[in-house]
């Protein structure tokens, strides 16, 4: 078995930790507190290239690879998780218009993406229907040569930014086969939004969208009328390591900012670390967040090489954010009252960790789906 990354790889997980420690981390505790991005941070990220991860070079993309994906992530994440966000729906949204759309379509809705001109959101989940997405209710009627969206999607992380938003609504019959993808502009009067007041990842502005007879032409479906829960989602299959990184991202950070913190701090005339009291459960966090980066970045791989990867996507969605939940309230401990102060970044990781939990599909989804589910996933051949 190999586990090294390649030369480009190790290239990029030097540049962009560099990025992350001098234009992301020093404004997350300002961005938390304000609830959103400062206006030079998308700009920023977009003459990084960190938008184009999963578009082509002939759209102006860099063409990465999913192990790449996420090695970029997870040192954004160690900046700021809000951040991540943006980058994960360029990538998955990106990534599922390349495979899906039409030439035309292409051609002219990849380069924005790329450019980070188009901020990209994805409109999947409603009130009722998280988990059963293949059951949502929002109707796109037939209007002439296209359709007029109407409904509420929930839940749609960086949906007070996006300028576009890949959009599921119902086309046809009950179930997943009735559904319909559409990319459409959002900056339109008919739709409206509300951001949302969360405990974690605050600058992303989780937002409401309430559609009301959005106009989408023929020209804005994606992969065919019907095909849009069939084919499209079938892109969003390794998400799930993607959002695990950046779980694993935000916790390593702060176990390196324990260890630390253990090494530099005196009590009873030695460093804190050197009792067995701190320095073996941060051993132990360790050991769980090297092991569960292992089982991601394994998934991530897996899906390069053409191989079957959704179980071990779910097994890393499962494990990882709950090992980083874990390990982020140990490092925590070890700093004692001043970790818990929101003038550290430590409580900040917590709560944006929580958010990762939930998000794409949270740990006590339906056992009996199979492999479309997180604890399901246990149930999967490994093969």
């Amino acid at each position: 078995m190999h586990f090294e990354f390649t030369a480009d790889q190790l290239e990029l997980a030097k540049r962009v930790p560099a990025f992350a420690q001098e234009q992301v981390a020093p404004g997350a505790a300002a961005r938390d507190q304000a609830s959103q991005y400062e206006e030079k941070l998308l700009p920023a990220m977009a003459a990084e290239g960190l938008f184009g991860l999963r578009i082509g070079t002939e759209y102006g993309g860099t063409d990465r690879d999913a192990v790449t994906t996420g090695l970029v992530l997870e040192e954004l994440a160690a900046g700021d998780v809000a951040v991540g966000y943006p980058v994960l729906n360029a990538a998955l949204i990106g990534g599922v218009l390349h495979a899906n759309a039409n030439q035309t379509q292409k051609t002219s809705w990849l380069p924005p993406i790329a450019a980070g001109e188009a901020i990209v959101a994805l409109c999947l989940t409603e009130p009722e229907h998280g988990t059963d997405a293949a059951h949502i209710q929002m109707t796109a009627e037939p209007d002439g040569d296209g359709w007029r969206l109407t409904g509420e999607k929930t839940s749609i992380m960086i949906g007070a930014y996006a300028t576009h938003g890949l959009i599921f609504a119902r086309t046809g019959d009950e179930g997943a086969t009735g559904i319909t993808a559409f990319y459409a502009a959002l900056d339109d009067p008919r739709v409206t939004r509300t951001s949302m007041n969360d405990l974690g990842s605050r600058a992303a502005r989780r937002s409401r969208l309430v559609f009301d007879g959005l106009p989408v032409g023929a020209g804005e479906v994606v992969g065919g009328p019907g095909l849009g829960f069939v084919q499209v989602m079938r892109g969003f299959d390794y998400s799930r390591a993607l959002i695990s990184l950046m779980a694993l991202g935000a916790a390593g950070a702060s176990l390196r900012e324990a260890y630390e913190r253990a090494g530099s701090r005196q009590a009873f005339g030695q460093p804190i670390g050197k009792f067995q009291g701190v320095s073996f459960p941060l051993a132990e966090q360790a050991t769980l967040v090297h092991a569960a980066r292992l089982l991601t970045y394994e998934a991530l791989w897996r899906n390069d090489a053409g191989l079957r990867h959704r179980a071990e996507a779910n097994m890393a969605k499962w494990w990882a954010p709950k090992v980083a939940m874990e390990a982020a309230n140990q490092a925590l401990i070890t700093f004692g009252h001043e970790g818990y102060s929101e003038d550290a970044p430590l409580a900040r990781r917590l709560r944006d960790i929580i958010g990762l939990q939930l998000a794409d599909g949270t740990e006590k989804r339906d056992q009996t789906r199979g492999d479309a589910g997180i604890v399901g996933a246990r149930q999967c051949s490994l093969s």
